[in-house]
This record gives structure tokens, sequence and C-alpha cells, in this order.
């Protein structure tokens, strides 16, 4: 199987430190949020990547490339485990890259990938949602549709007053974490929401999307949306992901999320630990 991460939006609300690079690239502690995202592909299964890219994103390329300067100085240096960690992002999956070339939707990225696909199911996994579990995100999808033979897409409870910001589902339960979806509804008012299961930037999908993509008006915004494609679906589960989601949507949401992984790290848990502390006594 093949996985598309789309990676082609501006980064508006991180403005302005996405001005010159794309908020797929801001670190999250001491990787690149995209970074975390191929490594949940790989760890799925799936080393054929096709990443949507945009103007200006260059910087996603690079990354994922072979770096022979720094490659080179890190050796001479004697800095083997840096060479070590370097060497192994650009051979941990074989990487593509396509642009969209109007900012359209996701709708729009997604459909960029049609003929990479070549007909076949694949993943899609948001550049800027990170997902932490035993099980990776990707694979619990997988197994789901491996078990309906069908699309399945991962979702999570929301706090009702965040529901405008996703895509909410309507659906009949058949397993524990698992719901056979009727209807999906793009960012609701909480009043007019059929759940609070939010779908959350995972996604295993039949390759009959792309004709759906093609055929739907734009929605939200003015922009093709994966949801109201995804609704056009003969059948399509939901599944509660079984893990921690980090959505890197705003800027609040990218700084917790960067101390929460930072603080999983043993090397810097205690002393970051503590000037959090004193940072906070500091503020009674």
């Amino acid at each position: 199987m093949k996985a598309v991460i789309p990676a082609a939006g501006l980064g508006t609300r991180f403005l302005p430190a996405t001005k010159a690079q794309p908020k797929e690239m801001l670190p999250v502690y001491n990787k690149p949020t995209i970074q975390y995202v191929v490594e949940e592909a790989v760890a799925s299964g799936i080393d054929d990547i096709l990443i949507i890219t945009g103007k200006g994103k260059r910087s996603i390329e690079d990354h994922f490339d072979r770096s022979f300067e720094l490659e080179y100085s890190l050796r001479n240096c004697g800095k083997m485990d840096y060479l070590v960690e370097v060497e192994a992002i650009s051979e941990m999956a074989d990487i593509y890259y396509v642009r969209q070339k109007q900012q359209k939707g996701l709708g729009d990225a997604i459909l960029c990938a049609k003929k990479h696909i070549d007909g076949q199911p694949f993943a899609v996994l948001l550049g800027d949602t990170i997902t932490q579990s035993t099980v990776p995100c990707t694979q619990q999808l997988l197994d789901v549709h491996e078990k309906y033979d069908s699309s399945a897409i991962a979702i999570e409870r929301v706090p009702r007053d965040k529901i405008e910001r996703y895509g909410i589902i309507k659906g009949q339960q058949v397993e524990d974490s698992v719901y056979k979806i009727d209807d999906m509804v793009e960012k609701p008012r909480p009043e007019d929401a059929p759940s609070d299961l939010a779908i959350t930037g995972r996604y295993v999908l039949e390759s009959e999307i792309f004709d759906h993509i093609e055929n739907v008006p734009p929605g939200v915004g003015g922009e093709i949306q994966l949801t109201d494609a995804m609704r056009r679906l003969d059948d399509i589960y939901g599944h509660i992901f079984n893990g921690k989601i980090y959505d890197i949507g705003n800027n609040v949401e990218w700084l917790k999320s960067s101390l929460e992984i930072a603080l999983q790290d043993p090397e810097v848990n205690d002393e970051l630990r503590e000037y959090l502390k004193n940072i906070l006594k500091g503020n009674d």
C-alpha cells in the first residue's frame, strides 16, 4: 500500500513563523512535524510515500534527501550518533513529491495523487497531525480496512466547544471502537452536529474516492472538501483511535504538543519539569 501526505497548506495560523518555511517543518521538540508523520507510515509497513507540496515547500524535500556536506562534516568531527540519525532520515522510505498548483482544499490536494496511486487502496496522513500509540494509528486503520473490506478513517471524541474545528460523523456502532458511517458534516455548529465523533487526520481510502472528488462541488470555504467526497462512498467505517493525538493546528496546540513530547525524553524530563515548576511558581 502507498501513503499520501498532504502538505500544501499556507500555514497562515503560524505566521510569521511560516512566512519562509512550511508549517510541516516546524519542530515538535526535536523533529519537524512531518517526520513524525512519515515515521508512522513506515511503522505501519508503508515505504512508498507521496507528499503533496506547494510553492515554498522545498525544505521538506531537502529534509528527506541526503545531505553529503553535513554527513561529511559529522563523520570528520566524530559525531557518529548524529550521523546515523541524519542518514536514517533519507533511507526510511521511497518518498515522491507532486505540487498542488492552487489552494483548492484538502480534497483537491488528494486528487493530485491519483496517477501515483494507480487504482489501489491507499493511506492518507495529514501533515499537521501527530499520533502516538503502541500500534500505529495507520496500522489500526489498515486492520479495519482489511476486516471490513472498506474505506476506514480515524475518529476521536471531542469536547463540544471544539466541534466546529472538525468534520463530524453520524454512524452506527458495530463493535467497541468501530462505527459504520452514515453521514459526515464538515465543521458544523455544536447544536447541529450529529455526534461528538470527529475525523482526526488519518484515512485508508479505496481509489474510487478520486471519482467522487472530481465530481463534488466546492464546500465549506469554497474549497473541495475531502469530507464531502467521502460522504459519497458506498461504505466507510470510523475507528476510534486507541492512542494520543497531537493536532498541530494552531500555536497553542503546537506548543503543548512540543512540551508533552519533550517530557517523554528521559534526557530532558527532569530539567524541563523543574524549569516549568519554577516558571509557574513565578506566575503565582
